[in-house]
């Protein structure tokens, strides 16, 4: 009886592990993807996983066996016995045999993974405190495809400042309202099906990572270093996947989402031409904004007010505070509330410092010389100093 009970229990606890186990592996399991190598990457997850599980199952199983069969109770005496050629072969011999079984899969994904010859287009991502720029470097035939651009967090600031606090007017929080939130960004990258796309990865100031779920990418984007990776969408996977930074990269780091949109080769032609156009008339646009004047010293600070709120509040906070000592206080600062320091106020900004990017060539001279005319401007600084566009050009 006794012992009937003890076996019904075994069954019951093995039986509970196991489903247990792959209740947990099928709930909680890795996605597998729209490419094909992320097909691969989540079958060898899939063959990894169930070989780690039927080892556990074979090691726990043989243990709880032992313990039944060798029980105290039974009277069983443990064997005193070492140094068994027999047993030091077997238990280096079996899980030699297990490695060798993952590891060739494994290494045959991980060759796949790395192999990115035979792209069709390729470009370069930058990471940047907190926020990535695409540069289209080569797209078939066309050895200078001349478009590139930023890719900021959309998410309205309100939302995330007052989290948890809410923002409805019932006071509660209304993510219902936002199934993208945080997720969202003011220009995708976008990307053709069908076609062999390299990723060269680099970063302006510290370590960032661009992961993308659905294409079974993840590298470091690290700063004086270019790392490659690629995807290739199948055709009639067209759609929006979404991605975002995953090392840890600051205090913005949760505001760095990736989302990227697949088109079609044709819708892509057609989205590159409008890109190169838009890129001409930025650049046409800039270099005409080095000739405009503000009229006024309030028509300047309401433009840079708005340049601010998108850059450089993040950083510097809404009211000028800072977050010292990584981002220093604006408000009463030396450099901004300080007249006499204007060129050195504009030197900064052109050039960066510490986390700080240089933002010369990221904006034009007119949002350039509105946003330091507000900086100097705002928050108790008056100077009164109107900079124009073509200060900042000089």
């Amino acid at each position: 009886m006794r012992k009937s009970v003890v076996v019904r229990l075994f069954a019951s606890v093995l039986f509970l592990l196991i489903t247990t186990t792959l209740h947990a592996a099928t709930r909680w399991d890795m996605t597998p993807g729209v490419t094909d190598i992320s097909q691969q990457v989540f079958h060898l997850h899939r063959t990894i996983l169930f070989i780690c599980i039927a080892i556990g199952v074979a090691v726990f199983g043989m243990m709880f066996w032992s313990i039944l069969h060798h029980r105290k109770s039974k009277g069983a005496v443990a064997a005193h016995f070492h140094e068994s050629t027999t047993v030091e072969i077997i238990w280096t011999i079996i899980p030699f045999i297990i490695l060798i079984g993952m590891a060739i899969p494994a290494t045959r994904v991980l060759v796949a993974m790395n192999d990115t010859g035979d792209s069709t287009l390729t470009i370069r991502v930058t990471g940047s405190q907190w926020k990535w720029n695409y540069e289209y470097l080569t797209y078939e035939k066309d050895k200078d495809v001349g478009v590139s651009f930023l890719s900021v967090l959309s998410t309205p600031r309100e939302q995330y400042e007052r989290q948890g606090k809410g923002w409805n007017s019932a006071n509660t929080p209304d993510f219902k309202n936002h199934p993208n939130y945080l997720s969202e960004v003011d220009r995708p990258l976008v990307i053709p099906t069908g076609q062999k796309i390299r990723f060269l990865l680099t970063s302006d100031d510290v370590i960032h990572a661009w992961w993308v779920p659905a294409f079974a990418i993840k590298r470091d984007a690290v700063p004086g270093y270019i790392n490659e990776v690629w995807t290739d969408v199948p055709k009639g996977k067209e759609g929006v996947f979404r991605g975002r930074c995953a090392e840890l990269c600051g205090k913005d780091h949760a505001f760095m989402p990736i989302v990227v949109e697949a088109k079609t080769q044709a819708e892509f032609k057609t989205w590159l031409a409008s890109a190169k156009t838009r890129a001409a008339e930025e650049a046409k646009a800039a270099a005409a904004s080095v000739d405009y004047k503000f009229p006024s010293l309030d028509a300047a600070v309401k433009e840079g007010e708005g340049v601010y709120g998108a850059r450089c509040a993040a950083c510097h906070q809404v009211g000028g505070t800072g977050l010292p000592p990584m981002f220093p206080a604006l408000k009463g600062s030396k450099i901004a509330a300080d007249k006499a320091r204007k060129a050195d106020h504009i030197h900064l900004v052109l050039t960066g410092k510490n986390a700080m990017p240089a933002w010369k060539g990221l904006l034009t001279p007119r949002e350039l010389a509105a946003v330091v005319t507000y900086e100097r401007n705002a928050w108790g600084n008056a100077t009164g100093d109107l900079v124009q566009p073509s200060e900042m050009a000089k």
